[in-house]
């Protein structure tokens, strides 16, 4: 990476292409986490995930969304029309959670090619998000998982989830 591109950046910050997408990312060069959006102030020097009482502040997390008929919008970038019922949905969700746990497919294969989320462009990945940014249920699940834990399937209006919490 040219330090001029860096320059650009505040400091702490440094600009990477991801290998898999090849997008562009953000790499704290203190806690070396990363982000996809781009810094717009210094880069914390220390991990900031937990309050000053141990409640987590935010999580990474990456999902697989199977709509069905019912959803708030019953239609996707795969699908004009979502026309399945919840159960068939439910269904899908946890046929794909059994591939993964068997390892007969990887997370981010399902999630780029079947989620019906645009988010499958990212392999499902939503990036970091603070509490009161998701659907309940799903912020619910997403904060009680560890790094790299899967869930069970999770109802919300928009469809039924499988959650990999990332960070």
């Amino acid at each position: 990476m040219s330090s001029s591109q860096d320059e650009t950046l505040p400091e702490g910050w440094e600009a990477r292409k991801s290998r898999s997408t090849g997008m562009t990312y953000y790499l704290n060069k203190h806690t070396k986490k990363s982000q996809w959006d781009k810094p717009d102030g210094p880069a914390p020097l220390v991990d900031d995930e937990e309050d000053d009482i141990g409640v987590l502040k935010q999580v990474q997390c990456s999902h697989i969304l199977v709509k069905h008929a019912g959803s708030r919008r019953p239609s996707s970038w795969r699908e004009e029309e979502i026309t399945r019922s919840k159960d068939e949905a439910m269904d899908i969700v946890k046929e794909y959670r059994q591939k993964i746990v068997n390892k007969e497919a990887t997370f981010e294969e399902l999630a780029r090619t079947y989620s019906d989320c645009s988010s499958a462009k990212r392999d499902g990945d939503l990036g970091f998000f603070k509490r009161g940014q998701m659907q309940k249920p799903f912020e619910d699940v997403s904060f009680s998982l560890k790094i790299g834990q899967l869930s069970h399937p999770v109802e919300t209006q928009s469809g039924v989830h499988i959650i990999l919490r990332t960070a």
